[in-house]
């Protein structure tokens, strides 16, 4: 039963949250450009700064909007070790195998050769995206999933935090192509990793790895493990953000390719994603 509206977050306050933040992030940041640092290193610092902030306001809000005591615990962080680092392994296994497919197939139909390996300096970049995948879900299955079913079912909470992270990934200044491929993909990847998050009985450590392993994963991929055709279809492996770089920088969860392995990935989490494992204790 949906609860009372007097009760949990306001809308408003769930709106804002985040942007308030990037705000404050931005004005911060404002005097670095003053002082002649490069307008791309200070949009990183906004967006590592937007983070930092929020890893220090979220569990106040949490104590005070959603009336927990222990908000790590919640969101799925405050767990026993081994349980973590299992759910971590298996979130990332889960990736390498839906590359390791991706990568076969491209192979196998001639729109990709092996290639050259990877530099130090793109092993470590690789690396490092792990930090996105922490970050975004703690942000999309932690924060905002927990909101939206403070004020929704259960049902539309785990749809509209899909909705939310689909839209929030896909680029509109390019033309339609890349929406119309993107949304629906990105959709399944956010039922997916909300999926994840329910089978490890609410932690937040198998999303994890299952987001930052294929972000890392592909960015390997990308950068110096497979070579891909030039001529390679957009329809198979999803946009190429910047088609004039020497390195491509394809997204393949809005190519066929990538469709069908987050098809099989959500066909495992079904019972998962839409049982009554389904939301996340908002007890702690």
């Amino acid at each position: 039963m949906r609860r009372e509206a007097k009760s949990g977050p306001r809308w408003l306050g769930t709106l804002l949250f985040v942007p308030l933040l990037l705000a404050l992030a931005w004005l911060l940041t404002r005097p670095l450009l003053w002082l002649g640092v490069d307008p791309g290193s200070v949009r990183l610092l906004v967006s590592l700064g937007a983070f930092v902030l929020f890893l220090v306001c979220l569990p106040l809000r949490l104590r005070r909007v959603w009336g927990i005591a222990h908000p790590w615990r919640c969101l799925g962080l405050n767990a026993p070790f081994k349980r973590s680092v299992r759910a971590l392994v298996q979130g990332l296994l889960e990736a390498a195998l839906l590359l390791l497919g991706l990568s076969l197939a491209l192979l196998a139909l001639g729109q990709a050769r092996v290639g050259d390996g990877l530099t130090l300096g793109q092993t470590v970049n690789a690396a490092a995206l792990m930090g996105v995948g922490f970050a975004e879900e703690l942000v999309f299955r932690g924060w905002l999933w927990g909101e939206l079913q403070l004020r929704l079912n259960r049902v539309p909470a785990v749809a509209a935090q899909a909705v939310v992270f689909s839209v929030l990934h896909t680029r509109f200044d390019q033309g339609w192509a890349i929406p119309l491929g993107l949304l629906p993909g990105m959709f399944m990847l956010g039922l997916v990793l909300a999926g994840q998050r329910s089978r490890d009985d609410n932690l937040l450590a198998g999303a994890v790895g299952l987001h930052g392993g294929l972000v890392t994963g592909w960015f390997a991929l990308q950068s110096g493990l497979l070579s891909l055709e030039p001529s390679i279809p957009a329809w198979l492996v999803g946009p190429n953000y910047n088609p004039v770089a020497a390195l491509p920088d394809y997204n393949p969860v809005g190519g066929l390719l990538g469709w069908l392995g987050l098809v099989q990935l959500l066909g495992l989490r079904w019972r998962w994603l839409w049982g009554p494992g389904a939301k996340p204790r908002m007890k702690g």
